[in-house]
């Protein structure tokens, strides 16, 4: 048996595993993982005995190495390697024991509202004795002032919370009560993102600040008005942290578009930008040339042939000319621009490639020397 998970997005996007906290579902996620399925394969997955995952995955005693287990056992079930990994509070606590002890699997870690060490063991062993004994409907009376903050609910994963089974619920407490990695931190190689809920009774931020302080190259973002879920009462401000961890911030794209387009073009553009087209902007410095352009399957040179080629197809004469002179700046010479245009013309059509041939002359003629 593996946990219990839901997949959305591309199967050929790059893996990304969603983790619960303690007493919810994986419909923690439900705000903002459809988000992240635009650009990579989602996963998210319930605990044992919460949601769908059966109870019996887990008995008393259990450690977050024996959750961290079955969630490389979900992975190798679906035929991921290496993913990127998010998760919160006791989800985010399976993260860090992953990027401890399993760094050639996670290619960047998220740890949400979580901790090193949550407390130390006695109350949690406290919570599970009481589990065992009396059910779950006492801590669903208080889930609201635990989770949220104001008046803010959210009737899914209180019912989640109360539908839970009560040994699986106690075996995670006991995980909990047996986690400290305070002293492995400083070992985390992969790309770390720290969320802090400010209002965050469980977790206070600064349980994140510690482990900040302790991963190389981590950043630590801290949401206003979020507690202890805050991926379901601030979905966006989490979104927003978790793209710009998971893609990379605008800058990385800007740097390639003005190592590819040169500093005059891209100088020309943003001083043209308005409130208008800003998005647009971010949206290509982000997507095309934070993504697609710093992506080293192909080389350089290689997308310029294929984005030469595509320009020609489409007659887009004035993209044309800045490719050109794109294509120059990664490596092309005079008579490789030329024979990409004259393939073009086979598969596009001898209209297209000969006015691609003008804009291409008139562009080289500007180089030094070729007047």
């Amino acid at each position: 048996m593996t946990l219990h998970h839901l997949e959305e997005g591309s199967a050929s996007a790059p893996p990304l595993l969603l983790g619960p906290s303690l007493g919810t579902s994986l419909a923690l996620w439900d705000e903002v993982a459809p988000e992240l399925a635009v650009s990579h394969r989602v996963v998210r997955w319930d605990l044992p005995g919460h949601g769908a995952s059966a109870a019996d995955l887990v008995t008393a005693g259990a450690t977050v190495a024996d959750l961290a287990g079955l969630v490389l056992d979900l992975a190798d079930c679906l035929g991921i390697e290496r993913f990127a990994y998010a998760g919160v509070s006791l989800g985010g606590a399976v993260g860090l024991h992953l990027a401890v002890h399993h760094p050639e699997r996670v290619t960047s870690l998220a740890v949400l509202c979580s901790s090193a060490d949550f407390g130390g063991a006695r109350a949690w062993q406290d919570r599970a004795a009481r589990v065992r004994r009396e059910g779950l409907e006492w801590l669903v009376e208080s889930a609201n002032d635990r989770w949220f903050a104001g008046d803010v609910t959210v009737p899914r994963l209180v019912d989640d919370h109360r539908e839970a089974d009560p040994e699986a619920y106690a075996a995670c407490c006991d995980a909990l009560a047996a986690f400290d990695l305070t002293d492995r931190l400083t070992d985390i190689t992969a790309p770390t993102l720290l969320v802090a809920g400010r209002e965050d009774p469980a977790t206070p931020p600064a349980h994140l600040r510690r482990i900040a302080d302790a991963v190389p190259d981590s950043t630590l973002v801290e949401i206003p008005g979020a507690s202890h879920l805050a991926p379901a009462q601030c979905p966006e401000a989490v979104l927003a942290a978790l793209r710009t961890h998971l893609d990379g911030a605008p800058r990385r794209g800007m740097r390639v578009r003005r190592e590819v387009l040169g500093d005059a073009h891209v100088d020309r553009a943003q001083a043209r930008q308005t409130p208008f087209t800003a998005r647009f902007q971010d949206f290509i410095s982000r997507y095309a040339w934070g993504e697609i352009w710093t992506d080293d399957t192909l080389t350089r040179r290689e997308r310029s042939m294929i984005t030469l080629t595509a320009l020609v197809a489409h007659g887009h004469l004035d993209e044309l000319a800045m490719h050109v002179r794109a294509a120059r700046r990664n490596g092309l010479t005079h008579e490789e621009i030329g024979a990409v245009l004259l393939q073009s013309a086979v598969y596009c059509g001898v209209p297209a490639a000969n006015a691609a041939f003008a804009v291409a002359q008139r562009v080289l003629a500007e180089e030094p020397g070729q007047g």
